[in-house]
């Protein structure tokens, strides 16, 4: 139990801080944001977790192939917000289009034989 404790603490503390950073800047805020600290600490905890590096590798090209859809939300959301609508709706309907993107991908990788 303190194990997943720490894990808890240890993630939560990293977005509060990026949360923290990006009041004050914007640009370093993004930079922070933009680097994949979810999925590095997703690889470090499953690597301490099992060692399995196989799982390892196969959950580094699964967040490959879905980073690209999850793009969609940072062009949906921008996008929305200037058009006027207020920011809850502009984050439902860019998650909405996001979720959309990502069975699309899954779909269409699928067609290619790859399997996440």
């Amino acid at each position: 139990m303190l194990y997943y404790s720490v894990k808890i603490i240890i993630t939560a503390l990293l977005i509060v801080l990026i949360s923290e950073i990006a009041r004050r800047s914007s640009l370093i805020g993004a930079i922070l944001a933009s680097v994949p600290l979810v999925s590095i600490l997703a690889m470090v905890w499953l690597y301490v977790d099992t060692g399995n590096l196989e799982k390892i590798s196969t959950l580094s090209t699964s967040i490959f192939w879905l980073v690209l859809p999850s793009l969609a939300l940072f062009i949906c959301l921008p996008v929305l917000l200037k058009y006027g609508l207020n920011f809850y709706l502009s984050m439902s309907l860019s998650i909405v289009v996001t979720i959309i993107c990502y069975f699309s991908m899954i779909f269409i990788l699928g067609k290619f034989g790859i399997e996440l």
